[in-house]
């Protein structure tokens, strides 16, 4: 049976999990303290830490790492590229390590992916279906303004693994369906996938669209002009104000939907109210997509953690199944989406190259 180590990297954790085929027979999360992590100066200072505590976790597990046939990193911020399964190669590699597009966690997953494999006889590293995936239509990237276009930054590993498990579900391949997926995490993305493509999505790294746990989403443009020349706030703190900072968590204290739950159970009428407004704000955008397809969704999909709170589900539910269909995914299991891209290659899928 092919064996197959998945590797997703966190601003605080490494998740490694090990398959064989589609069977999970390891996983962990291992925890990195700030202390830990203070005498680097940056994500990509921390390759040669990070690769040590998984080699170790692997061998305190007694796991032989001569067994691997694929690694299979998260990707990172790379340039726009289509969906699939990529080849870890030296472009990609140099990219990551200067942080070229952007400065994340998951810039080490390929890293990482590579230089576990190269250790390896016959074992091959790839990334799969990065947030960078961009294969909106032409028409979707025209913003109001030239100097700002649209993009597509979003969930695409989770998202295109939940239509590919729905499409298997129904008997077809993804690439004859129409669906919506929502994707509820600490970010929310809604995307529009016809025939195998994501035409439209919002744009959900920088918290473009509904408002999230986390993220403040699309504002009042003339409101928050005023804040950024205010003199009050610098770029920094207007940065955590639209992520990190935002949405949920800035009006209740809390990002954990969790935690927001029970203090609506418990009769706080504000919990209530935001959590229903953030349920609003993402049926409208899910409504959004409904004329993307041009009226021939097959159904929403709803998915992420956030998809096992009643409050916000039920609220989508009642403004969305007039239309459509809600079909539920709740959770999200980014090493499942890894090992699988792993195995589509062991069965014959070719591998793209990064470019």
């Amino acid at each position: 049976m092919a064996k197959i180590l998945t590797i997703n990297p966190g601003s605080t954790s490494t998740k490694i999990a090990v398959y064989e085929n589609l069977k999970l027979i390891f996983m962990t999360n291992i925890s990195h303290s700030i202390e830990e992590l203070l005498p680097f100066a940056n994500v990509v200072e921390q390759f040669l830490f990070r690769k040590g505590m998984i080699l170790k976790t692997l061998v305190e597990n007694e796991i032989k790492t001569d067994d691997f046939e694929i690694v299979v990193g998260r990707g990172g911020l790379l340039h726009p590229i289509e969906s699939g399964v990529y080849y870890v190669n030296e472009k990609m590699l140099d990219d990551l390590r200067t942080c070229r597009y952007g400065n994340h966690a998951s810039n080490l997953g390929a890293m990482l992916a590579d230089e576990i494999a190269q250790q390896i006889p016959n074992c091959r590293a790839f990334i799969a279906d990065p947030v960078v995936v961009d294969e909106l239509q032409d028409v979707a990237r025209i913003s109001g303004l030239p100097q700002i276009p649209r993009r597509s930054i979003f969930h695409a590993l989770n998202q295109k693994a939940i239509a590919r498990k729905y499409a298997a579900q129904k008997g077809v391949p993804y690439e004859m369906l129409n669906v919506i997926i929502a994707h509820l995490g600490g970010g929310i993305s809604v995307a529009a996938h016809h025939k195998g493509r994501v035409i439209d999505v919002n744009q959900a790294l920088g918290g473009f669209g509904p408002f999230s746990p986390e993220r403040a989403g699309t504002l009042d443009g003339e409101q928050l002009m005023k804040m950024c020349f205010s003199g009050k706030y610098t770029e920094q703190q207007i940065a955590k104000m639209l992520v990190g900072q935002g949405g949920m968590v800035a009006h209740l204290g809390t990002n954990d939907g969790r935690i927001a739950e029970q203090k609506a159970h418990e009769g706080d009428s504000q919990a209530l109210l935001v959590l229903q407004a953030m349920a609003y704000n993402i049926a409208k955008e899910i409504g959004s997509m409904i004329p993307v397809l041009k009226g021939k969704a097959e159904c929403v999909i709803i998915t992420g953690g956030i998809a096992n709170n009643p409050i916000i589900v039920k609220y989508i539910k009642e403004m969305i199944e007039p239309i459509l269909p809600v079909v539920m995914f709740p959770g999200e299991d980014e090493m499942e989406a890894l090992a699988t891209a792993g195995i589509r290659i062991l069965e014959g899928e070719n591998a793209k190259i990064y470019d």
